[in-house]
């Protein structure tokens, strides 16, 4: 039964949606059954819902699992073996859900980075700081959601970039160019439509293709590029039926150099960090659903 509680103007105040748990629980794993030693860096959140009116209205903590508890849970589960981060990320949910009658779902996410051994050496890495994996299930009764996806994949292309056909008003003083440099830091998410996947296999196709579009793509502008780049994704994975890219552009610009008789033949640039513009959609299968569900509690872009 909802707790009510009358308000001062006679209106009713009662718990909306909840949700807790232990944030960015880091946890590197080395695997050590052969002289090869392979190693995976995580950053795991655990957050869970379900009957926790009680502790927010009363202050009655008997539903309430420790978020101390949820940050141990982590590190034992780890113990039998990581697998793939979505896989791990089941295996936590799954947990929180059987053992605890009154919890009906959850969020689990997880940051994986990158770590490349040093001269092939069995056992000496350093961290490969190129882009970080990242992975979020939702669990709402008996559905299970993943969305898997990755940030800070930074890319240039030095020419195949074009910028005209703009209006101009009053305020516009930028030049077209027929001929600039493009780069971004690409972010992007991908939910996928069932569970039966090869969550390692895909992650690297779908990085790869999202490499060759921003790569292989005559830019009239990053809007162009960002959709090529998810039209490939879907084309090639029947299991993802939508992706979100949020694409910051890093402005590059032509430095003048007349002042010190030089000439600047598209060869000299300032790399500008703030502002910038950002460009962000949804590229998605027709007849899939405009809003899915599992949106709403992942942060960030359209």
């Amino acid at each position: 039964m909802t707790a009510t509680v009358e308000s001062a103007t006679g209106t009713r105040i009662v718990l909306g949606q909840n949700q807790y748990g232990k944030a960015e629980v880091r946890l590197v794993k080395i695997t050590r059954d052969t002289d090869r030693h392979q190693i995976q860096d995580l950053n795991v959140t655990s957050q869970l819902r379900g009957d926790f009116e009680a502790a927010h209205t009363a202050g009655d903590n008997a539903h309430v699992v420790a978020t101390d508890t949820q940050k141990n849970t982590v590190y034992a589960l780890a113990r039998d073996g990581v697998a793939t981060t979505e896989e791990f990320l089941l295996r936590l949910g799954n947990h929180f859900t059987e053992s605890f009658d009154w919890v009906t779902g959850g969020r689990w996410s997880a940051e994986q980075y990158f770590w490349d051994r040093i001269n092939d050496h069995d056992h000496a890495f350093s961290r490969n700081k190129s882009e970080v994996r990242t992975a979020v299930l939702e669990i709402s009764g008996n559905k299970k959601t993943i969305v898997a996806g990755i940030e800070d994949l930074t890319v240039l292309k030095s020419t195949g970039s074009e910028f005209h056909g703009f209006p101009r008003d009053q305020y516009t003083t930028l030049q077209e160019t027929n001929d600039r440099i493009l780069a971004t830091d690409v972010t992007a998410r991908w939910r996928y439509n069932t569970l039966d996947v090869d969550f390692d296999a895909v992650y690297a196709s779908v990085r790869a293709l999202l490499l060759k579009g921003f790569a292989e793509t005559h830019s009239l502008a990053l809007q162009q590029s960002m959709y090529e780049m998810g039209r490939l994704v879907l084309e090639a994975h029947p299991e993802i039926d939508e992706i979100k890219m949020s694409l910051p552009n890093k402005h590059h610009f032509l430095v003048d150099l007349s002042p010190f008789g030089q000439d600047n033949p598209n060869e000299v640039f300032f790399a500008a960090d703030r502002p910038y513009g950002l460009i962000e959609a949804t590229i998605q299968r027709e007849g899939s659903p405009a809003t899915h569900e599992v949106w709403a509690n992942i942060p960030g872009f359209c």
